[in-house]
């Protein structure tokens, strides 16, 4: 089986280094791990060069076009396929997500095909964040949920395991998302396809180092673009 970790990123320079070694510490047998840059002004994408030179394991997928977490999480699954992964996971940069949670997520397959890291089950908590932002992430769960008819409790989690067929099956190509909402429609559609997904408990890190890149107009997008998904999937469209 061959595993690879999908990161998306943008002036990460603080925290990448230090993810990555985290990662490849785990030891999982046939694990890769590729990186997804926009060109990032801080120079990320060097860093990861610098270790990929040294490790044949570690990719650098870099994106000076088309940029947005949207398409880099679709280039970045697109990739992944391409060099034969068995699995996927994909997670954060900022080291909100704790590599340590890997090996269980991929031993979890053998009860689903999609795993979510989530905060908002029993066994899963928040460090770091304000209460503002805990009950914006609680309303933000409840709206997609009714709105996209799902029964996952972290409908915005970024820390995911999927089985390589979940994403054969979504039609990358097909993806309409420019922005974070990218991690909603891909949930939504692995619902309609009627893949078995499961969330397991995780403790989210709030950020130490580095800018958050999702402000309120990103929002805003991001949960217009669920009401699209919904009204095009009611079109037939999805």
């Amino acid at each position: 089986m061959k595993t690879f970790v999908m990161i998306p990123t943008y002036n990460e320079k603080d925290n990448i280094k230090i993810l990555i070694e985290k990662i490849l510490k785990l030891k999982i047998k046939n694990l890769n791990v590729v990186v997804v840059d926009d060109n990032s002004p801080d120079f990320t994408w060097k860093i990861v060069q610098n270790i990929a030179k040294k490790n044949k394991n570690v990719h650098i997928l870099l994106r000076k076009k088309d940029k947005g977490r949207g398409s880099a999480g679709k280039d970045g699954f697109i990739y992944c396929l391409k060099h034969k992964a068995d699995i996927v996971v994909e997670m954060d940069s900022d080291m909100s997500h704790e590599p340590k949670y890997i090996p269980l997520m991929i031993d979890e397959l053998k009860n689903a095909d999609l795993i979510i890291g989530s905060r908002q089950i029993k066994g899963g908590k928040e460090i770091g964040r304000s209460l503002i932002r805990r009950i914006i992430t609680y309303l933000a769960n409840l709206y997609i949920r009714i709105v996209l008819g799902l029964k996952v409790k972290d409908c915005n989690s970024g820390f995911r395991c999927f089985k390589r067929e979940v994403l054969e099956k979504i039609n990358l190509q097909n993806i309409k998302s420019k922005g974070p909402a990218i991690v909603q429609e891909i949930l939504f559609k692995a619902n309609i396809k009627k893949f078995r997904i499961k969330e397991i408990p995780i403790t989210f890190i709030n950020r130490t180092k580095g800018k958050s890149k999702l402000g309120l107009r990103q929002l805003a997008s991001g949960y217009f673009m669920v009401l699209k998904l919904k009204i095009l999937s009611i079109m037939g469209k999805i």
